[in-house]
């Protein structure tokens, strides 16, 4: 296995949340390096299934020779797809841990970090989709604004994107240090890492197209899970937590608020077990300082059909 993908966070509770019936079906939607799904596999019985998504190659490096284990190469948006294509439908359980790798982040040459030189690239699946030079040095000006305003919550996108503008017209992105030297020119002082991260994570988003991605899987999972199944899934920003957290309590990623009929009665998809978002102790943030932002949130799919 590749030794520098991130320790598994929260992972005794995710465990828990997913409430490992030995006979079972399980989706592990974000492999990784597999620690979540080696936990799991230890509470399968010999009967029971784990299929694992990673749309990412190297992850491949770290596959399970595990008759139980059936592997996905692919974006867990499309769950359904693949879990109808496998005769999974229904599962007991689905985990995703929305988290970037520390495989990804400390690998220069994918370029998710400002911390580190390399090509501007920040593509979950390398086959496909477009760099995040590509799109630095092809998007228009609204467009830049709506990625680092919405998905960096960078007050200062307007300036930003017009150094962006005006850096490519004399010559195109290509390294992440290019882009670390023109944002730093807007990061204060007291918080210039916080905000290198968020002009990173604004362009990540939208390369992979993450939070769409979301979407469409945990609209899927209602088609997926059983009635008494586990949907259990791991933020680290706000606006992951926010899809993930309205979802649970109202069906809806874009509704905080709950919906009636005219009696007054809901038919939500999902009963909310973590009435109380989970979080990292102080312990585990010292042994692993990744998990600092980690959210928990487990809902357990009813009977209810939406």
């Amino acid at each position: 296995m590749k030794s520098n993908y991130h320790t598994p966070v929260l992972l005794q509770q995710c465990i828990e949340g997913l409430d490992i019936k030995p006979g079972g079906r399980y989706v592990d939607l974000t492999f990784g390096g597999g620690g979540h799904s080696r936990a799991i596999l230890e509470k399968l019985g010999p009967k029971g299934r784990l299929i694992v998504f990673d749309q990412d190659e190297d992850a491949w490096e770290n596959r399970i020779d595990d008759k139980r284990v059936e592997f996905v190469r692919h974006n867990f948006r499309y769950l359904y797809h693949f879990a109808k294509y496998l005769d999974a439908i229904p599962v007991d359980g689905i985990l995703a841990d929305l988290g970037v790798s520390s495989h990804h982040f400390d690998s220069a040459d994918r370029g998710f970090s400002f911390r580190y030189e390399g090509a501007l690239d920040m593509r979950m699946n390398q086959n496909s989709g477009q760099t995040a030079a590509d799109l630095l040095n092809t998007a228009d000006e609204r467009r830049l604004v709506h990625i680092f305003r919405t998905y960096g919550e960078i007050s200062s996108a307007h300036k930003l994107v017009s150094e962006i503008l005006k850096f490519r017209s004399e010559k195109p992105f290509t390294l992440t240090s290019e882009l670390k030297e023109l944002a730093s020119k807007f990061a204060p002082r007291k918080d210039a890492s916080r905000f290198m991260g968020q002009v990173f994570q604004a362009l990540r988003i939208e390369v992979n197209g993450e939070l769409d991605a979301l979407r469409e899987m945990l609209s899927s999972s209602v088609e997926v899970l059983k009635p008494g199944g586990r949907l259990v899934v791991m933020s680290y920003h706000s606006l992951e937590d926010r899809l993930v957290k309205n979802f649970l309590r109202s069906g809806d990623v874009e509704k905080s608020q709950v919906e009636t009929d005219v009696y007054g009665h809901s038919n939500l998809p999902f009963d909310l077990l973590t009435r109380k978002v989970i979080v990292p102790t102080e312990a585990e943030i010292e042994l692993n300082p990744r998990a600092r932002s980690a959210k928990l949130r487990i809902g357990q799919r009813n009977n209810n059909d939406v």
